[in-house]
Parts: structure tokens; C-alpha cells; sequence
């Protein structure tokens, strides 16, 4: 039996309650915050590690499902990789999950009506992805069956932030040596700490993980049943949409015009009294990496419980995460803080009030402060380009081309440009006339003069 299946990678929040690293144009999940990979990487790593051990899966290319304006980041990520080639949904406004599972699914259903998505976020953390890929394999049998799978987390605390699954009796004839199916009873929303101590207690709770399995054909089965009107604006915004090289562009005006729900409330509560609604425990290290203290958590500490990365100092000092990306950062005589920096700002932040960053982030976004929409360095199709010095009448930027790219032509009516190039060697289109730069050597960009800068070499080029 050859299973059809695709990853669906929902990759459109903002991780506000990780500033000042994670930002609205740079997000949590394109951050590397527990390895040398992206939150967004390992999730996509996940995925292959589960097709190659697999045998039974036949896999279609990703998808994912991003804000347009992150739609370069997705790409630039996936070039590290060992993927095929995804589609890149491009949402021009964010509705929640329920409309970006529907698109995915209208776009799988042209591959396959029966393809199995595998439907999960793309910033959380697993530590042990064998035991994720174990669950995963089951989940994709009880899909293909026709079951819609939600993976729940086995819980380790009394947690009051998540919201809970109750599991009810095991499925018949799918009971694992290991990992037990079991028919959904509820989705529970958040609880107290007496209610989570009960629920942990008790053995049949979970923590919902905002992970599914199922069937595209399904999905679009139930959606049409509970809200037609998600399907409906999500049905013509892929209609009307276009494909554009990597991505496959919403229509903007359709898609606005959808309802914002999730993926819980539009369908999955409506349908656990259905039973065929199952729960896999997952058991496998889970975090939502939702705020610095769940960073803390799932990292490793020293033998004073700090965990630090970067350039840090720290002298007497307890239990506390320090992170410098672009400075030294010294700490003395402190515990149970968050200190984090970047090249624009700073965040001190006592452990028990992480929860409460976001408000940082909102405060800068009222005020339309550049520290809450993205960091001195900006990513382009083409590279990067960071802003290193100003002043009066004046600015520095580095930009970074990647080898084969080209900026695009351009023409400024209130500014000249010097251009010195750092590393590398540049061709140079200004005016009429191209040629070559070296390092070391510059040029000048008069106002209102037609420019491009190109890198024809094999490594990165820098130019000031």
C-alpha cells in the first residue's frame, strides 16, 4: 500500500513574546534559537526524516503557507536543504488556520483528492524527532483510513497556558506496543492550576499540540459542512490565484474578504462527538517555544542554570538566559532573568514575567517604531542589506548580494550613492556604461542616474 502524503507547514505568526529576536518581518520560526537550524528547517527536516523512514509514503512536495511578505526568508531557508521543490502559498493578509488549511488543501486536491497532509506549525520545537516520526507513521495510517488525527502532547506539569485534549477509549483494532490510538472526546480550552493538576492527575488529558493528520478530501468535506464561508472566499481566492515562479499568490481581494478562525474552532470541536476524531499521544520533547521562558526550558543550562549564546559574561549569576548577537554582554550578581540583544535593542526581563514581552512589542508597534517590524539587517531575493551607520544627511548600509544575483535596476531622485566594494567583485551598471569592480575599489551613483549591482562570482559579495 503506497500512502499519498504532503507536508503542510503553516508558517505565519509573528512571535511577539520573543523580541527582540523574533519581529513581524523576521519571525520566531526563521530564527535558529536551539541549534544550527531554523525552528522553520527542523520542521521541515522532520518531514524527510519521516518520508525516508517510511517506505510506505509516497510524498508530494510541500507546501507552505506564509505571509507574503515572508515569502523570501521561506525560500532563502529552503536552499539549505535537501527538499523538493515546495509551493509557497502566499497569504497577502493572515486569517488564521482554518482558511490556510483550506487553500492547501484545494491546491493538494489537484495533485490527489485522498492526499494525506500532515498539518503543523513551523515554530515549534521537538527534541526527539524518532519518537515524532513513530507517532507520525501511525497518524498517517489513521488518516489514509479516514480518520482526522490530532497528535497530543504527553504533559510533564500542571500547565495553565495550553489548551488540553481529552482522550477517550482506544480506537479498535489500532492499539500500538507503544503509542495507543484513542478516540477525541474534547477540546478543552486553558485551564486553572487546581483543573490542570486534575487533568495531569487523571491520565486522560493532553496538551493540544496544533498538529493534524488527514485526508484533503476530508478536510474540505467538513469545512464545507461547518463554514461554507471560509471555503467559499478561500475557494475563489485560489481560483483567482496566480503562480509566479516559486509562489502561488491568493488573490488579495478574495482572501480579505475570508473569515479569520482556526483550524479548532471552525471544525475540530464540531466534529469529536463523530468519533473520527483520533488522538496520538506525542511524547518527544514538544515545546510551542511560545515565550523566553519556554526557551529556557528546552535548552541546556550550565551547572548554575544559565544558558547563554554569544559573546556573555556572566559572575554570579543564577538561573538566567543570556543572549548576545551582536556585543558583549555582561551580567553580575543576578538570577532568574532574561537578557537578550541585538544589534537595535535590549530586553531585561525577570523569568517570571516573560510571558509578558509582547507588550514591549505592542507598545513599539503603536508608536510605528522600525525595532517591532524588523532588524537593522533587511533580507531581499537577492541578499541582505544592513544598515551599519546615519546621521545627519547621511547613511551606511552593507549589502550582501548572493553569487548569480542582481539587484534590480533603480533610479533615485533624492539621493546620490557611493558604492566601495568590501569582498568580492561587483558588475556595475550605471547609466549606460557596465563594468567591473574589485575589492577596494568604488564608484559613484549621481541623483537621478539608472544603477545595478550585480555579483557574477561564486561566493557573496559585500559592498558599503
Amino acid at each position: 500500500m503506497s500512502i499519498p502524503f504532503a507536508a503542510v507547514i503553516l508558517s505565519g505568526g509573528s512571535g511577539t513574546r520573543l523580541w527582540p529576536l523574533s519581529r513581524e518581518a523576521y519571525p520566531k520560526q526563521f530564527l535558529s534559537l536551539t541549534g544550527n537550524l531554523s525552528l522553520f528547517q527542523e520542521a521541515i527536516w522532520r518531514i524527510l526524516k519521516l518520508i525516508k523512514a517510511e517506505p510506505a509514503i509516497s510524498a508530494s512536495p510541500p507546501l507552505v503557507v506564509c505571509n507574503e511578505s515572508h515569502r523570501f526568508l521561506v525560500v532563502e531557508q529552503f536552499r539549505a536543504l535537501p527538499s523538493p521543490h515546495p509551493t509557497i502559498v502566499l497569504e497577502p493578509v493572515g486569517r488564521n488556520t482554518a482558511p490556510a488549511l483550506t487553500a492547501a488543501a484545494l491546491l493538494a486536491a489537484r495533485i490527489q483528492d485522498n492526499l494525506v497532509l500532515a498539518v503543523m506549525p513551523s515554530d515549534h520545537v521537538i527534541k526527539d524527532p524518532e519518537a515524532f516520526c513513530m507517532t507520525m507513521r501511525k497518524a498517517v495510517r489513521l488518516a489514509y483510513e479516514g480518520f482526522i488525527v490530532t497528535l497530543g502532547v504527553v504533559p510533564t506539569r500542571p500547565e495553565t497556558g495550553f489548551g488540553y485534549l481529552r482522550a477517550g477509549e482506544p480506537i479498535p483494532g489500532h492499539r500500538g506496543s507503544t503509542i495507543e490510538a484513542r478516540i477525541l472526546e474534547a477540546f478543552v480550552e486553558k485551564p486553572d492550576l487546581a483543573t490542570a493538576e486534575d487533568y495531569l492527575a487523571s491520565g486522560h488529558y493532553l496538551w493540544n499540540s496544533g498538529i493534524f493528520v488527514l485526508r484533503a478530501d476530508l478536510w474540505l468535506r467538513e469545512i464545507a459542512q461547518f463554514r461554507p464561508d471560509i471555503l467559499d472566499a478561500v475557494h475563489r481566492a485560489v481560483s483567482l490565484g496566480q503562480q509566479d515562479n516559486d509562489f502561488f499568490r491568493l488573490n488579495a481581494q478574495a482572501f480579505a474578504l475570508c473569515p479569520s478562525d482556526s483550524i479548532d474552532y471552525a471544525v475540530m470541536e464540531k466534529i469529536t462527538s463523530s468519533g473520527q476524531v483520533a488522538v496520538l499521544p506525542l511524547d518527544a520533547g514538544w515545546s510551542d517555544l511560545g515565550s523566553w521562558e519556554a526557551a529556557w526550558e528546552v535548552s541546556h543550562s550550565d551547572k548554575d542554570g544559565n544558558i547563554t549564546s554569544g559573546d556573555v559574561y556572566l559572575n554570579e549569576v543564577r538561573d538566567c538566559l543570556v543572549r548576545s548577537e551582536s556585543r558583549l554582554v555582561a551580567a553580575l550578581d543576578v538570577e532568574n532573568l532574561i537578557i537578550a540583544e541585538t544589534a537595535d535593542a535590549v530586553l531585561v526581563s525577570s523569568r517570571k514575567s516573560a510571558q509578558a514581552v509582547r507588550k514591549v512589542a505592542e507598545y513599539l508597534k503603536q508608536q510605528n517604531r522600525s525595532e517591532y517590524l524588523d532588524h537593522p539587517k533587511i533580507h531581499r531575493p537577492w541578499g541582505t542589506v544592513e544598515a551599519i551607520g546615519w546621521g545627519e544627511g547621511y547613511q551606511v548600509k552593507r549589502l550582501t548580494i548572493l553569487p548569480g544575483a542582481a539587484m534590480a535596476t533603480q533610479t533615485h531622485q533624492y539621493r546620490a550613492e557611493h558604492w566601495i566594494v568590501v569582498k568580492g567583485k561587483a558588475l556595475v551598471t550605471r547609466g549606460e556604461e557596465t563594468f567591473e569592480l574589485c575589492e577596494n575599489q568604488s564608484t559613484y551613483i549621481p541623483i537621478g542616474v539608472k544603477h545595478r549591482l550585480e555579483n557574477p562570482g561564486q561566493s557573496p559579495l559585500q559592498v558599503c
